[in-house]
């Protein structure tokens, strides 16, 4: 089921009946959700419980949303058959996922989610989610590195979107991003003959990464990633 649905559609996909059937129960007032009778085709989200004559048409899912340190040299994939994974960084026995991507040489903060819709919010370049990075490169930073950098470069055949870029010392930098481009960083970098070797994820949203080590998590609201 995706985010929302038709309590309509759910009655037809969960009970077999038909469509003039499913709306016959709605009229009849004698479907709950959560504890309260609907007469209504309303918008049911995953994490309503919907009960009609005492059985759970759909158990009320309880969503978990984690801020994870993801140490450099681990895998961004919870695939246990791919050696480096993060199942080991995941103090929860919830079917959990990541959002978005950090590769195997990135650390810092990863949200874990079971809420699809947090999940295609967050990695839709048009709802322009920040992400901010502290990035270490191999050689002194150019005013025209930086100035590159915010105005766009072109990977991928595209040109990266304007984004604000300031030096922090000689060799590092910081970046806020609103795309998610495979190694895009990395690759801009590259385009202006500069090496990453050091590349943080510090915040996503309003979500940071504050205190967390390498490894550790921490439960958040979903009010944070709003």
């Amino acid at each position: 089921m995706s985010y929302r649905d038709k309590l309509q559609y759910l009655l037809v996909k969960k009970l077999q009946v038909t469509n003039e059937h499913a709306k016959k129960i709605i009229i009849a007032n004698i479907v709950l959700v959560n504890a309260e009778n609907v007469n209504d085709n309303i918008l049911i989200k995953e994490t309503d419980r919907v009960e009609l004559n005492a059985e759970i048409i759909q158990e009320g899912k309880k969503l978990i949303f984690v801020a994870l340190y993801k140490p450099r040299g681990v895998e961004c994939t919870l695939n246990t058959n791919i050696p480096d994974n993060l199942m080991g960084f995941i103090p929860f026995n919830q079917k959990l996922f990541p959002v978005g991507r950090l590769d195997k040489e990135s650390e810092g903060l990863l949200i874990l989610t079971n809420d699809g819709y947090l999940f295609n919010k967050t990695i839709n370049p048009k709802n322009k989610i920040e992400k901010e990075y502290i990035v270490a490169v191999n050689k002194p930073i150019t005013i025209d590195f930086i100035d590159k950098m915010s105005s766009g470069i072109e990977i991928l055949g595209r040109t990266t979107l304007p984004c604000f870029t300031e030096k922090i010392d000689d060799f590092t930098f910081k970046i806020i991003l609103v795309q998610g481009i495979n190694r895009q960083i990395r690759r801009m970098c590259y385009k202006l003959d500069y090496m990453v070797s050091d590349l943080k994820r510090v915040r996503i949203g309003a979500v940071n990464l504050n205190e967390l080590m390498p490894g550790q998590s921490r439960l958040i609201e979903k009010f944070e990633l709003m």
